[in-house]
Formats: structure tokens, sequence, C-alpha cells
């Protein structure tokens, strides 16, 4: 199964949580590229639509490679078994921390018409991303909408690898992928369209769907 782009996967995403309408959850996707996806889940559900903001928290010689991850309410979660190989001490975590929340208070900013109520306290949260390769940035979203004190919290992806899937479920009540390819690369091969959301995106699906 290949999906056409992000909102083709939220449709068929959104059908196979079918099951969640009778809880009237808050449906959230994970900044960027989450929300397109979680438009589509929150549509289906007849459930309001948020986004959480995460940031990667990448080595400090190539940003690209994660070693953890930044919740929102600037708790980070890191790989420690990665810092340890690379040796990254205090003072390289610190000086990434300080870069990425620069960027999340300009995010959040950005975005703070669609950002999650601050008290969650009983409610149901279905997590949304665009797919699941690693599961740092999807465990700090977790973690975060839990110290907000919801109730019951899912994550819910169109692809995700299987071993981050089952490493997932202690950290979530449910995490559902409808694909779980073995031998899964990269999140946008299975995508025939998988464009860089923009901040323009993200606030255009928000402006959509109220």
């Amino acid at each position: 199964m290949r999906f056409r782009d992000r909102a083709d996967a939220g449709c068929q995403l959104g059908a196979a949580l079918e099951r969640y309408r009778t809880r009237r959850p808050l449906v959230a996707g994970l900044a960027r590229g989450g929300v397109v996806v979680a438009a589509e889940v929150a549509r289906a559900l007849d459930a309001p639509l948020h986004l959480t903001v995460v940031r990667k928290l990448g080595h400090p010689a190539h940003p690209e490679l994660g070693l953890g991850a930044l919740a929102e309410d600037g708790v980070p979660v890191w790989n420690e078994p990665l810092l340890g190989h690379f040796a990254i001490d205090e003072q390289k975590r610190y000086a990434v921390l300080a870069r990425e929340r620069d960027e999340m208070r300009r995010r959040r900013a950005k975005y703070r018409p669609g950002l999650l109520p601050a008290d969650l306290t009983g409610r149901t949260v279905v997590l949304v991303d665009d797919g699941l390769a690693t599961g740092g940035s999807a465990r700090a979203a977790i973690g975060f909408v839990r110290r907000r004190g919801a109730e019951w919290v899912a994550l819910a992806v169109p692809v995700g690898a299987p071993d981050v899937v089952a490493m997932l479920r202690d950290a979530a009540d449910e995490v559902f992928a409808l694909v779980t390819p073995a031998d899964l690369a990269a999140v946008g091969q299975w995508y025939e369209h998988f464009d860089q959301c923009t901040d323009r995106s993200v606030l255009d699906v928000l402006q959509d769907h109220y």
C-alpha cells in the first residue's frame, strides 16, 4: 500500500479509527507534516483538530541525525545510547537545546490558534503523524499530553517501522499503523507525493478546518 499524499493517508487512517468517534477525542497532528494527516482524521471522527510542536534534537555536527526530541513544554527526551556513542557532553546538549527551544517558541507563537488546551484532564487524545521511523518525536509528544492530564493517548500513523510501533506501546495506550513494513528506510518512500510542509501549509490546514 502506498499513499497518494498526506491527505489521502489521513482519509484512510481516519476510516480505520472510526471506533474512536464515540470517545469524542481531540485529534492533534505533530507539526508540521502530521497536521495534514490529522486534519482528515479529525474530519472522519468529527473531532476538534489541534497540533503539537515537537522538535528533533540533532547531532551538533550532523543535525539530520536525531539524538532525541523536544516536547512542546520544553521537556527533552534523549536517546541515551546514542549520546554515549557520540560522546555528546552536557555542554553540547545545552547548545542543541537552546537552539531548538528558540525555534519551539517561534512555532508556538505562529501556530497558537491550533495548540492543544492547557488542561487535558480526562480527555482522549489521538496523536497523528505522517509516519513513524525512529519514534523520538512521537515519544516526546506522548509524554507531553500525559503531563497535561490526558486519560487515554493513542498514536496513529499511516506507516510505521514495526519495531518502533512495538517499542512505543509502553508509552501510549494504543499505537496504530496502517502499514508496518519490515524494510522501512524512509517514510517518504510510502507516498507518491511527500512535499515539504511549511508554516503556511500548516496554517492553511487549520484555517480550512475551522
